[in-house]
């Protein structure tokens, strides 16, 4: 369960909050993954909370069942089966299915990310707003598809993750122009982790794929092969890169006008000589070093800090700023073996609540 208490840890400034993260394990097939993940979603205030959330903004875009349930029985057929368990289990109209569940269509906000990789580790900071973040770490090993680890987004999607083959993903925003009709990243992030064993299938997947808006997908695998593909609704780009902010390189004309701040960033990380694993965790989680940001109510402030080794499958995540680590270790888990966190915990510099927190209210639930 997700909860934030209101501990002051400083009583000048700001308030200081505990924040959790349900690790959610399963193993099975999509359709009754779905319906355990809706089970799930009926102890929280998350689809509340999203409801909400559509009220205050009114999507601007349509909504097509057939259009896209078509296009998920040619990319991804058996998540659809997932999405149709979770409405089955959470009873909700196809309408709001389309809306919170299956991702084809909606327009995201603007964020910042980084990302860093080598030879030996894969490291991303996740920056967005927190009524935006589910609070779900998940697990999944399907009947059909690879299994995979990795912070979940809108329930079905994932914001950066690694799979059973050590393929390793995560997506950085780039801009809002002119979205068209299309998948949106965080889905996208799920149809990598659980269809692609290499680089090169991902390329692919990639290259096939309609995109919604503007976003880098950076991708390694097990044999160190990697890319950067720069996608917007407009085209794509390859290229070879081993760190990224939130500005495109090859797709220089679909730019924000404002940059200043995902240069600073690239900057910092180009600047990097040969890092170990634990300056590499201290650069992305402390904010003296530039990485780490808190600007939350800006919808670009650090939330979870994720590292991945793909040689011996272990992924560690951080909540906020300078929290525990917590490591998984995915090839046992895959194994048989059960995994030794129920969630994972941090503080975040911020009174704003994750959606399945009950906003009204600061007590846990």
């Amino acid at each position: 369960m997700i909860y934030a208490d209101s501990s002051t840890l400083n009583e000048e400034k700001s308030i200081v909050q505990k924040i959790n993260s349900a690790v959610q394990t399963f193993r099975g097939s999509h359709y009754d993954y779905g319906i355990e993940q809706g089970k799930r979603l009926r102890q929280t205030h998350y689809m509340d909370n999203r409801n909400y959330e559509w009220v205050k903004r009114r999507p601007k875009f349509s909504l097509d069942f057939e259009e896209t349930k078509a296009l998920y029985m040619h990319f991804a057929p058996h998540v659809w089966d997932e999405i149709m368990g979770l409405q089955d289990s959470l009873q909700i109209t196809d309408g709001d299915v389309l809306l919170n569940l299956a991702h084809y269509r909606v327009s995201p906000r603007d964020s910042g990310c980084s990302v860093y990789m080598d030879d030996d580790v894969f490291i991303r900071n996740y920056d967005y707003h927190p009524n935006t973040y589910d609070g779900m770490y998940k697990l999944f090993q399907p009947d059909q598809g690879y299994a995979h680890i990795g912070p979940a987004s809108r329930v079905t999607g994932r914001m950066d993750g690694m799979n059973e083959h050590g393929l390793v993903m995560a997506y950085n925003f780039m801009n809002r122009k002119q979205p068209s009709d299309g998948f949106t990243c965080f889905i996208i992030g799920r149809f990598i982790l659980e269809l692609c064993r290499t680089a090169d299938e991902a390329r692919q997947l990639l290259q096939d794929l309609p995109h919604r808006g503007g976003f880098s997908y950076i991708i390694q695998d097990r044999n160190n092969h990697s890319f950067l593909a720069e996608t917007s609704a407009r085209g794509l780009a390859f290229r070879d890169a081993h760190i990224c902010t939130n500005h495109y390189e090859s797709l220089a004309d679909e730019n924000r006008r404002y940059l200043v701040d995902s240069k600073e960033r690239l900057d910092i990380l180009e600047n990097l000589n040969g890092p170990s694993r634990s300056e590499l965790l201290e650069l992305f989680t402390d904010r003296r070093h530039g990485l780490f940001v808190d600007n939350y109510k800006s919808w670009a402030g650090t939330i979870h800090t994720s590292m991945y080794d793909r040689h011996d499958l272990t992924a560690m995540i951080k909540l906020g700023e300078n929290g525990p680590l917590h490591e998984f270790d995915f090839s046992s888990w895959i194994g048989g073996q059960p995994v030794d966190h129920d969630a994972v915990h941090g503080y975040l510099d911020t009174e704003l609540k994750f959606t399945s927190a009950d906003w009204q209210r600061k007590t846990k639930i």
